[in-house]
């Protein structure tokens, strides 16, 4: 298998993000030893970079301008943006989040890479919903709802409940909190045990 071999496969199939595992199944007949030696020699030639171990990037020849909410979901699934990321992606909160930030039903994680920080926060398996596939470009990115990625924000900035949180203090937008859906509000907060008048200052 030469890089540009491949790279073919990789464009073809939209892999600009790819694991070790994507290439034993393309390569099943290569060696595990020898493709080892490949990546690492690709990864010094800059044709590929490495965003945690066993995750890589295609790099060479062009940039494929893959988002970093995209990159959130490929370091550690299941999981989906939520939270500061997307409140501040929906225009609900004003500042831009410094990490980005998921939910997922693994331990809690952080990675770092050259894409910044990314930040994963756990939740109960029947409480990972409330997300859908949001396309930019040649990326499905799976991200929370606005609904949801509140009912998450309030989740953990509670502390699952046991403080208040007060949404004038977070500098929510209350227009934009005004255009929510109310029932899927209620029913994300009652699924995680959140009481939103009392968790939220009565702001909604």
């Amino acid at each position: 298998m030469t890089f540009r071999e491949l790279y073919k496969r990789l464009e073809e199939s939209r892999y600009y993000v790819f694991s070790y595992e994507d290439l034993l199944s393309f390569y099943p007949g290569e060696r595990k030893d020898n493709l080892g030696r490949m990546l690492s020699r690709w990864k010094k030639e800059g044709w590929i970079c490495s965003l945690k171990r066993g995750l890589y990037e295609l790099t060479y020849p062009r940039d494929f301008a893959v988002p970093d909410m995209y990159i959130a979901n490929k370091l550690y699934s299941p999981s989906y943006v939520s939270l500061e990321t997307a409140l501040s992606y929906y225009s609900i909160i004003p500042e831009v989040s410094m990490a980005v930030t998921s939910v997922t039903v693994k331990p809690t994680r952080r990675f770092k890479n050259k894409y910044g920080l990314f930040i994963y926060r756990t939740v109960k398996a029947e409480f990972f919903r409330g997300y859908y596939v949001e396309r930019q470009g040649n990326f499905d990115i799976l991200i929370a709802e606005p609904e949801k990625a509140l009912v998450d924000f309030l989740y953990f900035k509670s502390g699952r409940g046991s403080k208040k949180v007060s949404l004038e203090d977070e500098r929510m937008d209350r227009r934009l909190l005004a255009r929510l859906n109310r029932k899927k509000l209620t029913g994300y907060a009652r699924a995680c045990g959140l009481d939103l008048k009392k968790e939220s200052h009565a702001y909604l």
